[in-house]
């Protein structure tokens, strides 16, 4: 237990009402009785010391990475890290890099067509490397990264560059965290970062910018499967821009990018032939300048959409993209693709939310309301909380798209809120005469991702079979959004269980809560 879960534990089991007396007694008690045998000393030890084992090596080889990516864009070329590696340790050396890549290739089929690697990908292979070593994995690890370091070296105007670059593509993150639901933080987080790229890097070139993504194509398969539908765009673009709908049949090089897995890029879009020009505003003779289209990746190396910038607006002899400025834009991609499907697992996590609750309302009437909140990223314990979904005794919902934070200093009435997510436990609480259960939902460490709280009006309890059903509900929401943090952390194709699931797209997750709750019925039964 961490300090705060042992504080909430104890407040639970004394309650509101004990008499202080009472309290300093069960504190004499638990000094005198709670007595740990020499095996659990040592076994926690080595627990912390292996906990903080991995955290080191995690921090040492994420500093490699970053070290390597020196232009920001988010990955490794993998035969650049084979080639340097190939003189590590000679011809044994040779023998492990093989037989790890092999593995490594195993494990991550898509590295033959992409040929890039992640910073978990990256990380996996240097294991995989120092496994096939007899000497001591650490030692060699840290031997490994002693090498690679010293492969790599950076002028200093190219690490100016680059902590600039990391800075903005980190905004588009931290965008990502702070906006609940909604994507617009975060398109506008990217155009940002393109136009002061742009300004420092870009020896002040217009560009036009947007961002497509995959539709499945409903009103009309005969144009192709799926369509690409622009979502965001520099402001000046928007009027012809922002929603409109791409098809495989009409003109463009988009659908080739994303056949293609690679970035297309047409440095006199005049001279194409195979361009579609959205400004029809635009004279043809000004149709002149750079297209640069790049795909965009999920965790899975699937192309979920596009990036594209053009330089149509600038008509000066400048208005060719640089290959630094490319690199650095795949790194744009990137951060979107992390920032995008962090959105996503978090309206997945709402969705489950809205599943079980769905679930729970006709068969607790006892229950009042209940809140759901979600936790904000923050500095040490400077986060905060917002609302979610609210649902009230006849079963009505209100989803709350735009955040609005819950700061600790100004919520003092809900400071059992906060406790519950220091503590990550369940959290009993009395508010102005009316009874609160704070539950939290954790992530695949532990730490607490959302909260149901649960009012239950002057009841102090739940009567049983509520609990019952409570509970039910609570572990299922548990179990569904791990599998969807899971999914979302790993590089690998998820397995589906139920038919249905191979179906659904928007209404996946909440499928995912009702799996749950058949599977552990078909343990029972």
């Amino acid at each position: 237990l961490t300090p705060p879960q042992f504080v909430q534990l104890m407040d639970n089991f004394v309650g509101d009402d004990i008499p202080l007396p009472t309290v300093k007694r069960l504190i004499v008690f638990i000094r005198a009785e709670y007595k740990q045998t020499e095996k659990e000393i040592m076994k926690q030890r080595e627990n912390l010391h292996r906990m903080s084992h991995v955290a080191q090596r995690k921090q040492l080889l994420e500093a490699l990475f970053e070290k390597w990516d020196s232009k920001a864009c988010g990955s490794l070329d993998l035969e650049e890290v084979i080639a340097v590696l190939n003189t590590f340790k000679g011809l044994m050396g040779k023998v492990a890099l093989m037989k790890a890549k092999g593995q490594l290739c195993s494990r991550y089929p898509q590295l033959s067509k992409v040929g890039k690697l992640s910073p978990k990908a990256f990380q996996t292979f240097l294991e995989l490397i120092a496994s096939e070593f007899t000497d001591n994995e650490d030692e060699t690890i840290d031997n490994l990264v002693t090498f690679l370091t010293t492969s790599v070296e950076k002028s200093h105007t190219k690490s100016l560059q680059s902590s600039a670059r990391r800075k903005w593509l980190q905004d588009i993150q931290k965008a990502a965290e702070t906006s609940g639901i909604s994507m617009e933080p975060v398109y506008k987080a990217v155009m940002k970062a393109l136009s002061q790229d742009m300004e420092a890097h870009g020896d002040n070139k217009k560009i036009s910018a947007y961002i497509a993504l995959l539709e499945e194509n409903q009103p009309s398969s005969e144009q192709g499967q799926v369509l690409l539908r622009y979502v965001a765009c520099t402001a000046e673009d928007a009027p012809y821009i922002l929603n409109q709908v791409l098809h495989r049949d009409m003109k463009g090089v988009s659908f080739a990018a994303i056949d293609q897995g690679k970035p297309i890029y047409v440095p006199r879009v005049q001279h194409h032939g195979n361009i579609h020009f959205w400004n029809s505003d635009r004279p043809v003779e000004e149709q002149k300048g750079s297209l640069l289209v790049l795909p965009l990746y999920d965790a899975h190396w699937r192309v979920f959409g596009i990036l594209g910038l053009d330089t149509l607006r600038d008509q000066s002899h400048k208005s060719i993209f640089l290959t630094h400025e490319i690199t650095f834009y795949e790194g744009v991609c990137h951060a979107f693709s992390k920032a995008y499907h962090h959105i996503c697992m978090r309206e997945n996590v709402l969705q489950v939310a809205v599943t079980a609750l769905e679930w729970l309302y006709p068969r607790t009437p006892s229950i009042h309301a209940v809140t759901t909140y979600l936790v904000a990223p923050g500095t040490d314990k400077n986060y905060s909380l917002y609302k979610v979904i609210t649902t009230d005794n006849t079963g009505l919902k209100e989803i709350h798209r735009s955040p609005v934070f819950l700061l600790r200093e100004e919520n003092l009435l809900r400071d059992y809120l906060f406790k519950c997510t220091d503590s990550s436990e369940v959290t009993l609480t009395s508010v102005y005469g009316e009874h609160h259960i704070a539950v939290p939902l954790h992530d695949l460490s532990r730490q607490t991702l959302g909260i149901f709280d649960i009012s239950i009006g002057q009841h102090k309890k739940l009567p049983p079979q509520e609990q019952k059903d409570l509970q039910k509900m609570l572990k299922m929401a548990q179990a569904a959004c791990s599998e969807i943090l899971q999914r979302s952390l790993e590089e690998i194709e998820p397995t589906q269980v139920l038919e249905a699931e191979r179906v659904a797209n928007l209404r996946h997750a909440g499928i995912l809560f009702h799996r749950f709750m058949l599977q552990e019925l078909r343990e029972c039964v």
